[in-house]
């Protein structure tokens, strides 16, 4: 097991580098339109709750049961929730635009949720690939798919509300960076102690920051920046991508 581990760091690094590469989308859009926002937010919102409800919650309620994956489903919406209380208003000076405000923090909330996703993504890419290298590079694949649209969804929002290319795609990469954080966890202090029941809790955790995520900043934004069916067609879009991707790569 301990001769993969360097493979198993650069997979998930890989894997990771995938977010800043799903945020250079933020350096083809030639100036911010509200239509493309509204469409776009509603992809990232279908991305995130389909990977939350029929990837991440389903396989934690699978191993734990229905009554704990809930219960760490729930702790987790309400653990997003009070940290969107005490995170500051950014204020963007000089932007006529009165929602910008709440486009960034809906940005940064996003990204620091996907980050929060990614770790026990990284830890579990790590622990399979130590395990057996030819299982771990598929997943890896696998996950670095679906790590582009959410880089999507961690620069366009940032970059709309600042107009700042270079910190949109900075920050998705940073989110991205948290898939080898969770591997290097995963390697150094959870290797011994890691059972089945805490990787799915966590997984279920993750998953209602998700949907929090989605339900508190994202419909909300995109709708006031379009109408609710701009948002639906990117939400259904998201939905379609990553239901294929997770079929192809399950």
């Amino acid at each position: 097991m301990m001769e993969n581990v360097i493979p198993a760091l650069i997979l998930t690094f890989l894997a990771g580098l995938a977010t800043g590469v799903g945020g250079l989308i933020a350096y083809f859009i030639p100036r911010p339109d509200m239509r493309y926002l509204s469409v776009s937010l509603g992809f990232a919102t279908g991305v995130m709750i389909f990977i939350a409800f029929v990837d991440l919650f389903s396989n934690a309620r699978e191993e734990m049961g229905a009554w704990n994956a809930n219960l760490f489903f729930l702790a987790g919406m309400l653990t997003v929730y009070l940290l969107d209380k005490v995170v500051p208003h950014a204020h963007m000076d000089g932007q006529a635009d009165p929602h910008c405000d709440r486009l960034y923090r809906g940005g940064i909330m996003l990204t620091l949720g996907i980050a929060i996703h990614n770790l026990p993504e990284g830890l579990a890419v790590a622990l399979v690939s130590m395990a057996d290298l030819r299982l771990g590079i598929p997943i890896a694949i696998a996950i670095a798919i679906h790590n582009i649209p959410e880089g999507v969804a961690c620069s366009v929002p940032l970059y709309c509300a600042t107009g700042d290319r270079k910190k949109a795609l900075f920050y998705s990469f940073l989110a991205g960076m948290a898939e080898p954080l969770g591997a290097i966890v995963a390697i150094l202090l959870l290797l011994p102690f890691l059972t089945e029941f805490v990787l799915s809790a966590s997984i279920a955790f993750v998953a209602g920051i998700m949907v929090f995520i989605c339900f508190d900043e994202l419909i909300p934004i995109a709708n006031s920046y379009g109408d609710e069916h701009l948002t639906n067609i990117g939400l259904i879009a998201g939905i379609f991508v990553m239901m294929i991707a997770l079929a192809i790569f399950h």
